[in-house]
């Protein structure tokens, strides 16, 4: 009887499941790293906007304290975007004529806001509350970055649920003071840690309980 498969035709297979392996393996890896990426993540990057409005002059040169256009930070679940009265405070008086700020008068002089552009957009399955986690301390800086020196704003962290579940379950290293949520500066003392976990103690924080699905699943 004629032989069917040639000798090398056991070589051919081995080196085709071989190859089928690599393929797979090297897609999975080449996926877990495409979504850790800066391209997907959009870490770094800054997002447009109808005025080139710089966090590092307002935030940073000037020092306006962030609440002074996100003025429900510390009692909504979202941070706000400044209405357009609140730009003109300034703007009726400074750089009036400025061509940069023309999307700003025809929004104030038409009675419409300004279309602002999200840059920190969690998905619709994801609880956040920005007021909660203001309340027991935990700083600007600590989510935003370096706000104060972005030109453009941009997402200082990937936002992946691992990230935040680095926070839920050691929340203390990065809790501050009341008075210092806003600084965006502040370093901590050499008796933080200490203090963070009374203060944990003081407010019922428990990080057994932060990492249940229903915190930030509802």
């Amino acid at each position: 009887m004629a032989q069917i498969f040639s000798r090398a035709a056991d070589a051919y297979l081995r080196l085709a499941l071989l190859l089928i392996a690599a393929i797979v393996v090297g897609g999975l890896l080449l996926a877990g790293g495409l979504v850790r990426s800066d391209y997907l993540t959009r870490v770094g990057i800054a997002v447009a906007q109808p005025v080139p409005f710089s966090h590092r002059h307002h935030a940073g040169e000037l020092g306006i304290d962030c609440r002074y256009c996100h003025d429900q930070v510390e009692t909504g679940a979202t941070a706000g975007y400044p209405p357009t009265h609140t730009c003109m405070t300034c703007h009726s008086q400074l750089w009036t004529n400025a061509e940069a700020l023309a999307p700003v008068r025809q929004s104030y002089t038409e009675g419409w806001p300004l279309p602002w552009n999200r840059v920190h957009d969690l998905p619709d399955f994801v609880y956040f509350d920005h007021s909660i986690h203001v309340d027991r301390g935990v700083g600007c800086s600590t989510c935003h970055g370096a706000i104060d020196r972005m030109n453009r704003v941009y997402q200082a962290e990937t936002l992946h649920m691992s990230w935040c579940l680095e926070c839920h379950r050691n929340p203390a290293p990065h809790l501050r003071p009341p008075g210092q949520v806003f600084e965006l500066d502040w370093q901590p003392p050499p008796d933080q840690p200490a203090w963070a976990h009374r203060r944990m103690a003081e407010l019922g924080i428990e990080p057994r309980n932060l990492d249940s699905c229903y915190v930030c699943h509802r």
